[in-house]
């Protein structure tokens, strides 16, 4: 039965990877999510079976949290309808399975978070799967992870947490947290994980939607594709930021550093609203010199509507890393201007500001629109534009920094005469090259 399911789900792998070939050549990113579900299929298969029900009864355990003490690596734990008021933490590698959105809820009201994956006090934790929850009101977190790999969190709906945000910080929160502003560490928030899958979750009325920063250890080589993240008016609705490292975990600044993360076909919208002004729709942010937020991929994602740029990308200080990074084939509409040292003339589409120079910044193959400023630049370096369809109010490209150009050939601007004519946006500041440029569009809105 293993052998026959395993060989289903490898069909349709290869089915759905044969048909996306043609589309930005992302075969790696959904067969990687295809073989983590794999995954979990095979340790659920190798270990004992158990059960939670709420009233503990035909052998089942009345809480998760008891269910999770009993069980051995490889286990899988089914968890009935009802409501489980409890902090789950789990510390081996196991399945933890619910009865879906709305059935098996785990309400945290009074607790640090509903889920925590502890790899600070287990090392070397690994190959977790969380799948069929509605998690809700925690202090801090719905879904923490920390240095832990192989973790797949699938299918949860992750709504209300963040209970204690006040202008005071987050009273109780963990040491290892070490940047919290304006929230308690989000909806999910994966800190010093790598390789794991984070698919089709709802995070909505959160402080933030889903967090990957590097606090205790560097986040890498994680994918966060297919989710559902609005509503989350505090911060970003995707967030992957280099923090300060928590230096009694991870000893030196060396361990720093969120790369080679995927975020594709994400629907990222209302973020970042109250006040107005504090979230984009995916953010990739360096805080500190030493940070790094390089190598990552934002591919697919419907961005819209948040208060801040809909992908903002910040270096603040120099001596950080904020290099070749790609965002493509995204749709992104009607968000807002980025402010402070980052601040944008208008709504903006995409900004990419480094104090430290942005170099490999590709930006390619999206489709913006509804924005004063579709992409803007404020790097000292060479930012590359291309086969965007730039289809905003007015400025396509607004390039804010004398030192650094833009590649902005190859683009439709919304006329086949190219910037600045009837029906087109415009070209702003120096060093833009946007000859040739396309006559038609690239891309067809849906």
């Amino acid at each position: 039965m293993k052998k026959s399911l395993t060989l289903f789900v490898l069909a349709i792998a290869s089915q759905t990877v044969f048909r996306l070939r043609k589309c930005f050549h992302v075969d790696c990113f959904w067969l990687f999510a295809v073989v983590a579900v794999i995954g979990g299929l095979r340790q659920s298969a190798t270990g004992a079976t158990l059960f939670v029900n709420a009233g503990g009864t035909f052998g089942a355990y009345s809480t998760i949290g008891a269910a999770v003490a009993k069980a051995s690596a490889g286990d899988t734990i089914y968890v009935a309808p009802g409501t489980y008021h409890e902090n789950v933490k789990i510390g081996l590698p196991l399945s933890l399975v619910g009865s879906g959105y709305g059935r098996s809820v785990i309400n945290a009201i009074g607790l640090p978070n509903g889920i925590y994956i502890d790899g600070i006090d287990n090392p070397g934790l690994s190959k977790v799967v969380v799948t069929g929850f509605t998690i809700e009101n925690a202090n801090f977190e719905g879904i923490l992870v920390t240095n832990a790999s192989f973790v797949t969190v699938r299918g949860n709906e992750v709504i209300h947490n963040d209970v204690l945000v006040n202008p005071n910080g987050c009273p109780g929160l963990p040491p290892f947290e070490s940047l919290e502003g304006e929230d308690c560490g989000e909806g999910i928030h994966l800190m010093g994980v790598d390789h794991s899958t984070v698919a089709n979750n709802t995070s909505k009325n959160n402080s933030g939607g889903i967090l990957l920063s590097d606090d205790t250890g560097a986040t890498h080589h994680n994918l966060i594709i297919a989710n559902l993240v609005r509503d989350n008016v505090l911060d970003c609705g995707i967030t992957l930021a280099s923090h300060p490292p928590y230096t009694m975990i991870t000893g030196t600044a060396s361990s720093l550093g969120v790369f080679r993360n995927t975020v594709a076909n994400n629907d990222s919208s209302h973020n970042g609203t109250q006040p107005p002004g504090v979230g984009s729709g995916i953010g990739i942010f360096d805080s500190v010199p030493g940070a790094q937020a390089y190598d990552n991929v934002v591919i697919n994602n419907e961005v819209k509507d948040n208060g801040l740029p809909g992908v903002a990308m910040h270096s603040h200080a120099l001596g950080q890393n904020l290099i070749d990074n790609v965002i493509t084939g995204n749709l992104i509409s009607g968000n807002g201007a980025d402010t402070e040292d980052a601040a944008t003339p208008g709504p903006t589409g995409i900004n990419v500001y480094g104090v430290s120079p942005a170099t490999g910044t590709l930006i390619i193959g999206n489709v913006i629109n509804d924005e004063a400023v579709d992409i803007a630049t404020n790097t000292p370096a060479q930012v590359n534009v291309h086969l965007n369809d730039l289809l905003g109010r007015q400025i396509g490209v607004d390039n804010l920094e004398e030192s650094g150009t833009v590649d902005a050939t190859e683009n439709w601007w919304g006329s086949p005469r190219g910037p600045g004519t009837r029906g087109a946006t415009t070209v702003n500041g120096t060093g833009v090259d946007f000859t040739p440029w396309l006559t038609r569009p690239n891309l067809e809105l849906p």
